[in-house]
């Protein structure tokens, strides 16, 4: 019998306000923080692992987006540290999410907005000192591997060392000729009958565990870049196997759930493109299996570093941020991808884990990845940036419940923008349309309140953090 249809989140009622008395007392940060180097002296650490996945959303057992994914690796390393349940992109694409973390800078400010542009030539950015760059220039030796940094724009100034080199980021996996619906380029999925280590994430994987078992004489930033999830959603059958066909959950979406966004908004979802060549070619559930295949390997992926690190001499000295670039819808607002300003295109996993970080914490704080590179400065008391434009974490590292007062904000294109606060979403589109959900009642945002004249001071606070530039598009 076919599953029904599911809530985003409807069947997985923790409370986000939930933290064990013994987390909560666990420590605070002060064990891992230093002093920033004094000249010609080396930090002793910690050190820094920085695991980033590819196009995954909140489908992982810990975030709880899906019923049927299988994450224990990246569920386990959620529970040693702090858990950001309310964690948001830059960006919902590749290049513009992941320049904005790796640089500090937002989208609106550097005009990096689309997967085309060369964030380099942004004159905001040509000469920004990426957050690598920033840990080599305080005596730690930054090396990686995998996707990082979009795969048509390598920073090799941000490495002392990549693998398989500094303008390859990552090696090849096997695909499939095209076998989804409609004949889309990279709009693919299929199980693919070779052995993990055949596959390019687990090579960068095994380089990764490699460098995690040598002796470094000086402390690390270590970048582990998963491909997966991102498409074509081809790895080997031992993971479609996990998600038999007819026992897939869809998502739940609501037929008529574009009829009161504003066209911009209906343009950006284009139920004409995707979501009609998947059901025209009935490929819906196939598609949530490929997904979900990518996902469980790349969680394999994330417990072979894992283990790797466990059993190194720096584990108890290593702190360990693991995050996605932005999410991904799979029919919801009848749209697939990222692309997007909904909930299901910008929230994003990220946890944080380490020496004196709150164990099996989870933080309802809305939070971006534009915070982690002022984070791990504060961590590994590194000299500070003043032209950051994210916020340290590291007061919800020590209480994941403590009052944070600040929205976040995801920007697509120039003059697009949506504010997550603990409780709404703002969307403003740059022809001055608006949509307003509110995620105590609707947290599908199937119910856009923005033309609805009580809301008016809401919409009024969240407009207050739009950001004041948004340059051009270079």
């Amino acid at each position: 019998m076919l599953k029904a249809r599911m809530d985003r989140r409807g069947f997985l009622k923790r409370s986000l306000t939930q933290v064990s008395g013994a987390a909560l007392a666990a420590g605070v940060l002060s064990n891992c923080a230093h002093r920033p180097p004094q000249a010609g002296r080396e930090p002793a650490g910690p050190n820094v692992l920085f695991i980033a996945i590819d196009d995954l959303n909140d489908w992982t057992g810990c975030l709880g987006g899906h019923p049927d994914t299988l994450t224990p690796h990246i569920d386990a390393l959620a529970e040693r540290g702090v858990l950001f349940t309310n964690a948001h992109c830059p960006a919902p694409l590749c290049n513009a999410s992941r320049a904005a973390l790796m640089t500090g800078i937002r989208p609106s400010t550097s005009g990096v907005y689309a997967n085309d542009q060369p964030w380099r030539n942004s004159p905001v950015l040509a000469d920004a000192v990426t957050l690598p760059q920033h840990f080599m220039a305080h005596g730690y030796r930054a090396l990686g591997s995998g996707k990082i940094y979009h795969g048509r724009f390598p920073d090799p100034p941000s490495w002392q060392a990549y693998w398989p080199s500094q303008l390859e980021n990552k090696p090849p996996s096997p695909e499939l000729e095209q076998t989804a619906p409609g004949g889309v380029r990279h709009f693919n999925w299929g199980p693919v009958d070779v052995p993990n280590e055949e596959m390019g994430d687990w090579q960068v994987a095994d380089w990764v565990s490699s460098q995690l078992q040598a002796r470094h004489e000086a402390p690390f930033f270590l970048a582990c870049g998963i491909f997966r999830p991102h498409l074509p959603w081809h790895v080997p059958p031992k993971y479609f196997d996990l998600y038999p066909l007819e026992e897939i959950t869809l998502p739940n979406v609501k037929e008529d759930d574009l009829d009161d966004v504003p066209q911009m908004a209906r343009r950006f979802a284009n139920p004409g493109g995707d979501h009609a060549r998947v059901l025209e070619n009935n490929a819906w559930r196939q598609a949530v299996q490929g997904y979900l295949a990518s996902i469980s390997f790349a969680d394999d992926c994330v417990g072979r570093v894992i283990e790797a690190l466990d059993n190194s001499a720096y584990r108890d000295n290593t702190i360990v941020v693991l995050w996605s670039d932005h999410g991904w819808h799979l029919g919801e607002k009848l749209h697939w991808r990222k692309f997007a300003l909904w909930e299901e295109a910008t929230r994003n996993v990220l946890m944080i884990a380490g020496p004196g970080i709150t164990p099996a914490g989870r933080c309802p704080a809305p939070v971006n990845l534009l915070d982690i590179y002022p984070t791990l400065i504060d961590l590994c008391g590194l000299d500070p940036k003043m032209e950051l434009e994210g916020d340290s974490l590291r007061p919800l590292l020590d209480n994941p419940q403590a009052d944070w007062g600040r929205p976040t904000l995801t920007t697509f294109g120039q003059n697009n923008h949506s504010v997550r606060s603990v409780r709404w979403r703002y969307t403003r589109y740059a022809d001055g349309t608006e949509e307003l959900y509110d995620h105590a009642a609707d947290e599908m945002e199937w119910h856009n309140l923005a033309q609805d004249s009580q809301y008016e001071e809401v919409k009024n606070w969240h407009r207050a953090w739009l950001p004041e530039r948004n340059a051009e598009a270079f």
